[in-house]
């Protein structure tokens, strides 16, 4: 894991809380929480492209699942877009379930003409006709799942370990269980992840590491205070 400064331990139902206590006690909109979490998204993303000396040509897949961590990737593809790095962005969801924070940066990735193949029918059919790329994010699936990845995602996630490709995971390698650091059936193995606010549980388990790679906790301005009284210590 990269070196933070005491990162807390959180698991997956608080996790899920320190979002909504963000919003409901500090009047924090999800939106900015979004927006903070996919610019360190796309500067760890810039670093494994070997910023500042990236190749003009270097190309970025990024696999935007329906829900918040799709979301991420959405956002994050804005700010690579703008640092000139090209991309394909890849909607493993109907238009329909991007709800909330996730359907605005998809709104706006629409209106910036990016290049999005939406490909909800049969998403492995559109990746194998994908050129090589750089780097592959995975904005699959998030801390929330706690049950076997089911087609066809888990058909892309074993496209994406099939690839020599690096991978950049958001928040959590999708597939991986947030508590137990156990594979869901299947799991993407991740070159590196982002995880946003505190290290997840599960990462400090022996069977999670050959998932994780390198481990950065981004700050997305939740106040430490909330941090504090949500999560709990990293175990000495």
């Amino acid at each position: 894991m990269a070196p933070e400064a005491n990162p807390m331990v959180f698991t997956r139902e608080q996790a899920r809380r320190i979002d909504g206590a963000a919003m409901e006690h500090y009047g924090i909109p999800g939106i900015v929480l979004m927006e903070n979490a996919s610019r360190g998204l796309a500067l760890q993303a810039l670093r494994m492209l070997g910023w500042p000396d990236i190749r003009p040509e270097a190309h970025v897949l990024i696999l935007c699942g329906g829900g918040n961590n799709g979301g991420d990737g959405l956002a994050a593809a804005r700010h690579l877009h703008n640092a000139g790095i090209g991309l394909t962005i890849v909607l493993t969801h109907d238009l329909g379930s991007y709800k909330g924070d996730a359907e605005i940066n998809l709104n706006i990735v629409r209106m910036m003409n990016l290049n999005i193949v939406e490909a909800a029918d049969d998403p492995l059919a559109a990746l194998v006709h994908e050129p090589p790329c750089d780097l592959i994010i995975d904005g699959l699936l998030g801390t929330g799942l706690a049950s076997p990845v089911r087609p066809p995602l888990d058909k892309v996630i074993a496209w994406v370990n099939e690839q020599d490709t690096p991978v950049l995971a958001i928040d959590i390698p999708s597939g991986l269980d947030c508590d137990s650091g156990e594979p869901l059936g299947c799991a993407v193995r991740a070159t590196a992840t982002v995880t946003f606010v505190g290290v997840k549980r599960g990462f400090l388990t022996a069977s999670a590491r050959p998932y994780l790679g390198d481990v950065t906790v981004t700050d997305i301005g939740v106040p430490r205070e909330l941090i504090e009284q949500l999560g709990q210590a990293m175990p000495r």
